[in-house]
């Protein structure tokens, strides 16, 4: 009864309260068994470095190509390599680009396309975020099916840019990790060290994982997927 006033008060289709990642041992870490869409969620690399600035990227880029409809990725600096946004999955042709002049002109940008309720993600790449922006994006989102998705980036003092307080429902710290070789001669699959720092109602976590393939999911390496299995099956052997 319940499910069906609700798709009533909807129209024909109920919309989506979560977006899972698809992996198991991250949903049900996660409270309420995904990233929440009407909130915002903070991601930054785990160190200045190219190679983990370009692992929290896709790491969010991989999201965005999960969620419904266009995407706005509003850039302080031109510095995005589309070929790598659609290899996880996020085509040229979701995406539009907006350049701000500083980190109070990116907070707006965002949270006007928040409010403006006809995309499925809104990203944006800030140093300097305040208590009171996070608040006015949670806001934003509060109510909406667009995600809220903001890269901390690195300032040259080297701080931790999630040891300051936010708003957000959660906090993740992205770092590249060594690949898994082929059984042939050759370079596997990237891996990145998956850090749950923050959670609303939840524990935090950290994993190794596989980066997003071409739908934006990522996945955990064999050797950890197959684990549960394995054990298993050793068990059945000694009984």
């Amino acid at each position: 009864m319940r499910a069906q006033l609700r798709a009533i008060e909807c129209g024909r289709y109920r919309r989506r309260e979560v977006l899972p990642f698809g992996v198991p041992a991250l949903d049900a870490v996660l409270a309420g068994g995904g990233l929440a869409l009407d909130a915002l969620h903070e991601v930054a690399g785990a160190g200045p470095d190219m190679a983990d600035d370009c692992a929290a990227t896709l790491f969010l880029a991989g999201i965005a190509a999960r969620a419904w409809g266009p995407v706005l990725w509003v850039v302080r600096r031109r510095d995005l390599f589309a070929p790598g946004l659609a290899q996880v999955g996020l085509g040229p042709h979701r995406v539009l680009y907006a350049e701000a002049a500083d980190d109070a002109e990116l907070l707006q940008l965002m949270e006007e396309g928040l409010r403006h309720r006809g995309l499925g993600a809104v990203i944006g790449e800030a140093k300097r975020v305040p208590m009171t922006a996070t608040r006015r994006l949670q806001l934003a989102a509060e109510g909406g099916r667009t995600i809220a998705l903001l890269l901390r980036r690195h300032g040259r003092a080297g701080a931790d840019p999630l040891a300051v307080p936010s708003a957000a429902s959660t906090r993740w710290r992205v770092a590249s990790a060594p690949s898994t070789p082929l059984p042939v001669a050759g370079v596997g699959r990237a891996q990145w060290n998956l850090a749950l720092v923050r959670q609303k109602g939840g524990e935090p976590r950290d994993w190794t994982v596989e980066a997003c393939d071409e739908t934006g999911r990522c996945a955990l390496p064999a050797r950890l997927a197959d684990r549960p299995a394995a054990a298993g099956r050793a068990n059945r052997r000694a009984a």
